[in-house]
């Protein structure tokens, strides 16, 4: 699928602006520049996720991929260049079929170039211990985040071995710990890409700074869930400013700077 050109529409001062594709995508890199870590704060936090226009964060068969298009790909790819770490729910990594994430060779480049690898990691969440088994054992093995009562662990460690195993909580994935662990082995910019179920945890645990979110002008009705999917409210709400919105082809890209507190209402 040809990647579109996207234009912008927030902010204001370059609305009308054409964004056309470009192997190095340098105006796509400039304008989802990876925030530093918040003040006492070791990462900083990027979630990214799509939905539908009637709130669905996945089609019919349970994938976000589903829903998805060129413009979302588009934007997606720089957001993942920019990351150091990929924070994945197990679950959703099965669901969405997650390989290899090679990048442009321009991409890669330009990585270096900021003093980054030139593969972004994985790290997968799972409270069981359990994940995709072409995944352990693909060229480049996750990290995999779990708690130190997860029935799975033994398991686990012989796997993937002590040193790609994150340890972070007693009985449940302590995701402020494990977003420490991280830190310690020098991956400070994290892109969240979910599932929902993940995304809210870390939402109410106010650990996520920027939410990446792509609208899909479509309509799926049916049993979907949210992009934050927890069954709870947040108690205080988390109020979002805009710092832009793109469109390509009916798709509203948008990044969203989020803190904690009362939402406008």
């Amino acid at each position: 699928m040809p990647a579109p050109t996207f234009d912008v529409l927030l902010p204001l001062d370059r609305a009308g602006d054409r964004l056309a594709p470009d192997p190095d995508e340098r105006a796509l890199l400039d304008l989802y520049a990876h925030p530093d870590p918040a003040p006492g704060r070791r990462t900083s936090v990027r979630a990214a996720m799509v939905s539908t226009l009637d709130g669905s964060a996945t089609g019919p068969d349970g994938r976000s991929g589903t829903i998805n298009n060129a413009a979302d790909h588009r934007a997606f790819v720089v957001q993942r260049a920019l990351a150091d770490v990929l924070l994945v729910g197990a679950g959703t990594a099965r669901a969405e079929g997650y390989r290899e994430l090679p990048f442009p060779e321009p991409l890669r480049a330009a990585r270096v170039r900021r003093g980054q690898s030139p593969d972004v990691a994985l790290a997968l969440v799972s409270r069981s211990g359990s994940v995709p088994e072409d995944l352990l054992h693909s060229s480049s093995a996750p990290l995999v985040v779990t708690s130190a009562g997860s029935p799975g662990l033994a398991t686990l460690r012989a796997s993937v071995g002590d040193e790609r195993v994150v340890v972070a909580g007693d009985d449940e994935v302590d995701l402020a710990r494990a977003l420490d662990a991280l830190a310690e082995r020098g991956l400070v910019r994290v892109l969240a890409e979910g599932g929902p179920h993940l995304l809210a945890d870390l939402v109410a645990a106010g650990l996520v700074d920027e939410l990446c979110l792509t609208t899909s002008p479509v309509l799926v009705g049916g049993p979907g869930p949210r992009v934050l999917d927890s069954g709870t409210w947040l108690p205080a709400g988390v109020a979002a400013t805009p710092v832009h919105l793109l469109h390509a082809d009916g798709v509203l890209v948008g990044r969203w700077a989020l803190r904690p507190g009362p939402a406008a209402g």
